[in-house]
């Protein structure tokens, strides 16, 4: 039997090297820091500051900057006399189009789940209008609703309409556009937090004789709580900010009636007017509305996924 030797410890590093060491790896973390940083200050943190100076100045769009003039261009803002029309308006159109979208999308994600032979064909056929630019998808749909270059313009000729004519009329076919641009993109979201739903979870409720509807209720659409909330969060906020659609479709028109918020601050800021501080202004009551709205849905789904 031959005793084994004790193996010496390794020698402790020096503390210069360790020191140089960790200085070395904080320096890495902050040059990889450093773009994102500079991302944020340049096109986030700076352009807000700029906003916030406006909305507190008379600043008009060709003259610059003349002096303070708080808090008039608030009360110039809200006393604006399409403030009030374009909050409601753009409050109408949010409702509708989230609960729509959020519906067809979930609807159209089911559909492809449970298709086996169709999957891929179906999955592309709806996520196809999502590769085209919201701009380039309105231009499409007003030559499509033109009553005079549109496909349907013998029919609305003979049929005495226009989808564009009227505020219903408008509304709702600002809407169809949306819906058909961005269905596919939100059912590619929902069709995630569905496969990410466990099969045993399933089985379980076929084993204790839970209808596809009650297998519907009580188990996928708790489950899928998380990704509900995501969407919302994401159509509220993109209704809410809504001006490409409705400024290439409708101008606002017919009679003013089809102006969200964000139209009317561009209107404010480039036409007529042409008043930076109260578009700053605009653009400030628009933000906050935007934080407090998205922070109560924030803490409403947490709660729901929490219980």
């Amino acid at each position: 039997m031959t005793a084994t030797l004790p193996t010496a410890a390794p020698p402790a590093a020096p503390p210069g090297r360790t020191r140089r060491r960790r200085t070395g790896g904080a320096l890495a973390g902050w040059l990889y820091a450093t773009p994102t940083t500079l991302f944020v200050l340049l096109l986030f943190v700076l352009p807000l500051l700029l906003v916030l100076q406006m909305s507190a100045s008379d600043w008009p769009l060709l003259s610059g900057n003349q002096g303070v003039n708080f808090p008039e261009n608030y009360q110039d803002a809200v006393s604006n006399r399409f403030f009030w029309d374009s909050v409601v308006f753009t409050l109408k159109y949010t409702i509708l189009t989230t609960i729509i979208l959020l519906a067809l999308s979930l609807g159209l994600a089911l559909l492809v789940q449970e298709s086996s032979r169709w999957k891929g064909l179906l999955r592309t056929s709806f996520l196809i209008p999502s590769a085209l630019g919201l701009a380039s998808a309105s231009l499409l749909f007003y030559v499509i609703y033109s009553p005079i270059a549109g496909p349907f313009a013998e029919l609305m000729e003979a049929w005495g309409f226009t989808f564009l004519g009227t505020p219903d009329g408008a509304l709702w076919s600002t809407i169809f556009l949306i819906v058909w641009r961005y269905a596919g993109f939100y059912m590619l979201l929902m069709l995630v937090g569905l496969q990410g739903i466990s099969e045993d979870v399933y089985e379980a409720a076929r084993i204790d004789g839970a209808s596809r509807w009650q297998t519907f209720r009580d188990v996928t659409l708790p489950l899928l709580k998380p990704t509900l909330a995501l969407t919302t969060v994401l159509c509220i906020t993109g209704s809410l900010l809504a001006f490409e659609q409705f400024y290439i479709l409708t101008k606002g028109g017919p009679d003013n009636s089809t102006i969200t918020i964000v139209q009317l601050i561009y209107s404010v800021a480039f036409q007529g007017p042409n008043n930076l501080g109260v578009a700053g202004a605009l653009s400030v009551i628009v933000l906050l509305a935007l934080v407090v709205i998205n922070i109560a849905q924030i803490r409403a789904f947490g709660r729901k996924v929490e219980d």
